[in-house]
């Protein structure tokens, strides 16, 4: 049967279904929550290096010198912004992220242009990192390259099915990606460091023989001027490291008290961390010629058509350990997996806002229910669903992500320090403890300096990637706020219109009851036998005359049977069913404008997916149109056949010692006619 074979594949897919009491709250110490939740803006090392040369390649391979500036001014900016959401995981201890802190300070409006810009952001966090892990796979196993966008999908089905059976991130196994991650960082920076410097080798990336030409024009103008684009345009493609800081910021009620410390601890290491990352992997790819270009087929000369070039990381791996490649495999292995780990790590985000949403009325109420294994399945297959779109749209390629990724990150970012901004100056009103006081200061001068680093970038962002590709997140999150607006306007109508009256709705006159027959079989008779049980006012039994025999035919059955109840026969000219039966219900409306109409409609009830296309299609057309009829009620009578329960259909009436003696106990029209 449909239904038990489509539970049993739900139960292999997702697992047997868990208790709404079962959703206990757990919070894990620092050693593990760390891993766990910084596994995005740790892993954005990963690829952030690659931006920035990508981005200073468009002036050819003598530009590369600018990488450790753009990538120092990163920095800055990281640490500043770690700097802002330690204070706001202190007065926000609950977690509720950039949505919460916006819609708080500075009115819902802001807040829903947050939410957008978050939405967004989880999205392309997803495609960014899968797509990421896709292309140090391939450096790994070569045939992955050419099927990357294949791989890719595949990769977010698997992360797809992991969130709907309500595997969270809170255990050491998915700390341990993090954690091999930063050991094989280490090991690398470490390794190759030590190499060149304090041995004086000489390591060479294979890219370094390669000659690049600038396969972008930066446009005229004075050298300066070009000079000052190119050097926003690798700073802007740098900013990708900070991606991921809002989401631990978000997931402060997982530390173990006292949580907001904890948190904020946190976020510092994790900005030192990855700052420090950054620029060592800069340095080192400097030290050893690495070279990597948006365009390689036509900025790297004599490059074949099926040239593909390694990410820096796999580059670099193999150039620190030309000795062991064991180990340059298990560097990009971790990398791998904690790209995927950061992946992942969304599914808890964009999930958890999308109910958020939805309770406030602006997104559809079923992104607020939680399914069987208690995670917001709909929210997870809705992430999963717009992130294969991206994937397969932009065929998985990292760069052209990372210039759609950088916008929504910094309009959350910078909306969410002004709020914070908007928090202090409203607390400074109340507080009169002098202490306290000048800690608000001290936290409102902090968020006041990232707004405004954040809101220069933001612009910075908008000026030099605009056409490369922004655009496209721009108009998504202004689509998205005005969908947003207009499902907030439409509950609200409709909570308007369905508000209670204060004086008692009147109650119908009478009420008319009418019995759709198509034949006088089972169905027909349990509905005439319930239309009855009803006890309404006037009962009609109303059939289409389609054809002529076959009107006649059912005509003399219903008078041989003697049931007592009139047939009316609607004459259908045109052979349709519809809107004769529409234009019969009408007509009692008129002649009684205070009566209620109740139409009776029997049903079958099928138990393979096929028959469902056999039966029920004139019954579903009829209970459609029945609806927008004012004063019409629709009362569906199911008749369950055989293949629904897979018992005898002979014991499908009303059953029982009362049902089995119709000369008693049953309605005259269940009577068979005397002899």
């Amino acid at each position: 049967m449909a239904s038990s074979t489509s539970s049993l594949l739900k139960r292999l897919l997702v697992g047997r279904p868990f208790r709404s009491d079962q959703a206990q709250p757990s919070s894990l110490p620092k050693r593990i929550a760390l891993p766990v939740f910084a596994s995005d803006p740790l892993s954005s090392v990963a690829y952030a290096p690659a931006q920035i040369l990508m981005a200073l390649s468009a002036a050819g391979g003598a530009a590369f010198v600018y990488a450790p500036w753009a990538a120092a001014g990163v920095v800055v900016v990281l640490l500043a912004v770690v700097a802002s959401y330690r204070q706001t995981v202190r007065a926000y201890p609950s977690g509720g992220g950039d949505y919460e802190v916006v819609s708080g300070s500075l009115g819902s409006r802001a807040g829903l242009l947050v939410a957008s810009a978050l939405l967004v952001d989880y999205l392309l966090t997803v495609a960014v990192s899968v797509s990421a892990a896709v292309d140090n796979l391939g450096a790994m196993v070569a045939p992955v390259t050419s099927h990357r966008t294949a791989f890719a999908v595949a990769v977010i089905g698997l992360l797809v099915a992991v969130n709907l059976r309500g595997v969270r991130p809170r255990g050491l196994a998915f700390a341990l990606p993090t954690y091999a991650f930063l050991a094989g960082m280490v090991a690398l920076v470490g390794w190759g460091l030590w190499r060149i410097a304090g041995r004086g080798e000489q390591l060479r990336a294979a890219s370094a023989e390669l000659t690049v030409s600038g396969g972008v024009e930066l446009g005229g103008g004075l050298t300066g001027l070009a000079l000052a684009l190119l050097l926003a345009r690798a700073f802007s493609s740098g900013s990708v490291t900070l991606t991921g800081i809002q989401t631990l910021a978000n997931q402060v009620p997982a530390f173990r008290p006292p949580k907001s410390r904890n948190a904020a601890s946190a976020l510092l290491t994790v900005g030192l961390i990855s700052g420090g990352l950054l620029l060592a992997m800069v340095a080192l790819a400097r030290l050893t010629k690495v070279q990597y270009v948006e365009r390689p087929r036509t900025q790297i000369a004599g490059a074949s058509p099926d040239y593909v070039q390694p990410p820096v990381t796999a580059q670099l791996a193999e150039t620190v350990f030309d000795g062991a490649p064991v180990v340059a495999y298990l560097v990009l292995a971790a990398t791998v997996l904690v790209l995927m780990v950061a992946a992942n790590t969304t599914f808890g985000g964009f999930p958890g806002l999308g109910a958020m949403l939805a309770s406030d009325r602006f997104l559809p109420r079923q992104l607020h229910t939680r399914g069987d294994r208690l995670a917001f399945s709909n929210g997870v297959l809705l992430l999963g669903a717009g992130a294969t779109v991206l994937v397969v749209a932009f065929r998985a390629n990292v760069v052209a992500l990372i210039h759609l990724y950088i916008v929504g990150v910094f309009v959350a970012l910078t909306l969410s320090q002004v709020g914070m901004v908007r928090h202090w100056s409203r607390a400074l009103q109340t507080e009169r403890d002098p202490a306290a006081r000048r800690r608000i200061h001290r936290s409102r001068a902090t968020n006041t300096f990232g707004a405004v680093l954040t809101g220069v970038v933001l612009a910075v962002i908008l000026v030099s990637k605009f056409n490369r590709g922004a655009w496209i997140s721009i108009a998504v999150m202004a689509v998205l706020y005005l969908l947003m607006r207009s499902i907030r306007a439409h509950y609200d109508e409709v909570a308007r219109e369905l508000a209670p009256l204060e004086q008692r709705p009147a109650l119908p006159a009478r009420n008319h009851a009418i019995v759709l027959v198509s034949k006088l079989h089972q169905p027909t008779m349990r509905a005439l036998a319930y239309a009855k049980a009803t006890r309404p006012d006037s009962l009609t039994a109303v059939t289409v005359n389609v054809d002529s025999a076959d009107t006649r035919r059912l005509l003399a059955e219903w008078e041989g049977r003697g049931l007592g109840i009139p047939l009316t026969v609607v004459d259908s000219p045109y052979r349709e069913i519809t809107r004769p039966i529409i234009d019969f219900v009408k007509s009692v409306r008129r002649s009684s404008p205070r009566d209620v109409v109740t139409v009776f409609v029997p049903e079958y009830v099928v138990g393979r997916w096929w028959e469902n296309l056999l039966h029920n299609q004139s019954a579903l057309r009829l209970k459609t149109r029945l609806r927008f009829e004012p004063g019409v009620m629709v009362t569906s009578v199911p008749w369950q056949l055989a293949s629904s329960s897979g018992k005898d259909g002979a014991d499908r009436m009303i059953r029982g010692p009362r049902a089995a003696r119709p000369g008693r106990d049953a309605p005259d029209f269940e009577r068979a006619p005397e002899e």
